[in-house]
């Protein structure tokens, strides 16, 4: 590092990938200036402040936030948190999200994190710039805006940029020929905060990820009469009352019905889109060549640095993963890149190896807009990671009990939440039902992991 001061990183967004970020830049004061940390709410922790006002902040700016009322985690807290900052003992294993915003401000106190975060602060542009001598030749202008005072602006200079700025805010709404000739009412998931309005009503839900399934039992709650039209394999567990499946909605006739794949027909009064978002990334120069087509962000070696600039870092755009861990992973991989623990391979190396993977995952039959769905092989990705970095990879029961708790979901929807898991000395772990009966462990899991 000689002659070259200590290295400035900006982080963007203070959701929990990017408070993990700055959690790791501050604890190597030898090598990282404190980080700065641009938020453009005045709160922490991103899609976990739950925000009842739907549509736009009274100053104009849109409101991010995805959360439901009721929402409790999916992820049994043992092996939701970060590894190095373990959930409250006391708590059940799956949580209201309000106790994970409060975990999250925990840790923020912990490691002494708030008086690096700069709230009410939107990033406007994020550019390289050629410098003899910086980091790989190259370093970056972060230009943001007060979020009261919009005109005015600041541009500050870093070596490198994490962009943290999550992804379940801006609606994917898929192209159904004659959409806009449905008479009732059409709403995303991003808009649902709870149930009641939509109480006694005939919904067509669609879209069977995690999402339109918990959406599916709430309603179910509230006698609404619940068709889940998606594109899987039917589902063969239990299903709540009052919901029936159908294949997906293909099409919307002139008299506002819709038509399924199957040629059934139905007319709901509310047509609920559950079908995730898109990335967005408007403060990123184009030249930086980051693309996102088909929900792919690309060419991003290790789904985490352009290859042309590889001192800019998109953390946590993986799909289907036990997110705080994975934050975790990339972060610490990051500062092994940073400081030169990990050499970089050399621009075509990374736009081979990036080339090579896509091209594996297709030979797979995965379909491009599944690619960035890690599900059970992130457990060997955040492996990696820690075997390139030099660092101490997630404790070897984390897998089996997350990958565990996706086959009792899978088996029982209705109920998987109200189990507890303990995760014992030896790291081992057991799992007991709300009778405090202990469940066995799922078999293919035990041969799997």
């Amino acid at each position: 590092m000689a002659g070259f001061g200590k290295l400035r990183v900006a982080v963007v967004g203070a959701g929990a990938a990017g408070l993990c970020a700055a959690r790791h830049l501050l604890s190597r004061p030898d090598t990282f200036a404190p980080p700065v940390v641009y938020e453009l709410t005045k709160n922490i922790g991103g899609t976990w402040v739950y925000e009842e006002r739907i549509g736009c902040y009274d100053n104009g700016l849109p409101i991010h936030s995805s959360m439901y009322r009721d929402l409790r985690t999916n992820i049994p807290k043992e092996v939701m948190s970060f590894p190095d900052f373990p959930f409250a003992k006391h708590l059940p294993s799956f949580v209201h999200h309000t106790e994970v915003r409060k975990y999250l401000e925990q840790y923020c106190d912990h490691f002494r994190l708030w008086d690096h975060i700069q709230f009410g602060t939107s990033v406007a542009s994020v550019t390289p710039v050629d410098v003899k001598g910086g980091w790989n030749g190259l370093a970056w202008n972060v230009t943001s805006n007060d979020g009261i005072d919009h005109s005015k602006s600041t541009t500050e200079r870093f070596d490198a940029v994490m962009v943290c700025n999550g992804h379940f805010y801006d609606p994917y709404i898929p192209a159904i020929p004659g959409l806009e000739k449905f008479k009732g009412t059409l709403m995303h998931s991003h808009d649902y905060r709870s149930a009641e309005p939509l109480a006694g009503k005939s919904v067509v839900l669609l879209g069977a990820g995690l999402s339109g399934l918990d959406i599916a039992m709430e309603l179910s709650n509230v006698d609404a009469k619940v068709i889940l039209s998606h594109g899987q394999r039917p589902l063969t567990c239990p299903l709540p009352p009052g919901v029936q499946q159908a294949p997906p909605v293909t099409s919307v006739l002139d008299d506002g019905t819709l038509e399924f794949k199957d040629g059934e027909r139905a007319k709901p009064e509310v047509f609920l889109f559950c079908t995730g978002y898109n990335f967005t990334f408007p403060f990123l120069d184009e030249k930086v060549g980051v693309n996102v087509q088909e929900h792919l962000v690309w060419p991003l070696y290790k789904f985490l640095i352009p290859p042309a600039y590889p001192s800019l870092f998109i953390v946590g755009i993986c799909r289907a993963i036990c997110p705080f861990p994975h934050f975790h992973i990339q972060s610490q991989f990051v500062l092994s890149v940073l400081d030169g623990s990990f050499p970089l391979p050399s621009r075509e190396d990374m736009e081979n190896d990036i080339e090579l993977d896509i091209a594996a995952r297709r030979a797979r039959g995965i379909a491009t807009r599944h690619i960035l769905k890690l599900d059970s092989e992130q457990w060997a990705y955040n492996d990696e990671l820690a075997r390139l970095g030099g660092f101490q990879p997630l404790p070897r029961y984390w897998s089996n009990l997350y990958e565990s708790n996706k086959v009792f979901r899978a088996r029982d929807m209705l109920n998987y939440k109200t189990y507890n898991y303990t995760v014992l000395e030896n790291m081992e772990w057991k799992v007991h039902d709300l009778h405090g009966q202990q469940l066995q462990k799922p078999l293919a899991v035990k041969k799997q992991i």
